[in-house]
């Protein structure tokens, strides 16, 4: 097997801040979509709601996996 074919180590140094980052990404965007409901109603509003349901159950998902990632960076 040749350098160029080797898979790149696992790097996981970075993970807890990238999550952050995206924590912070989604939030925004829950907080645009908020502002984006004012200006719309019936199944448009419900499509955002629905959305930002989704979007609050990824960052629950997110903040665990921070949790994991910093603790997994303790253990090292």
């Amino acid at each position: 097997m040749t350098d160029n074919n080797r898979p790149k180590p696992d790097d996981r140094s970075d993970n807890v801040d990238r999550l952050q980052e995206m924590v912070q990404d989604t939030i925004q965007n829950i907080e645009k979509a908020h502002e984006t409901m004012q200006f719309t109603s019936g199944e448009e509003k419900e499509a955002i709601k629905a959305k930002n349901k989704r979007r609050e159950q990824a960052i629950e998902g997110m903040r665990a996996e921070i949790k994991d990632e910093y603790r997994n960076q303790e253990d090292q």
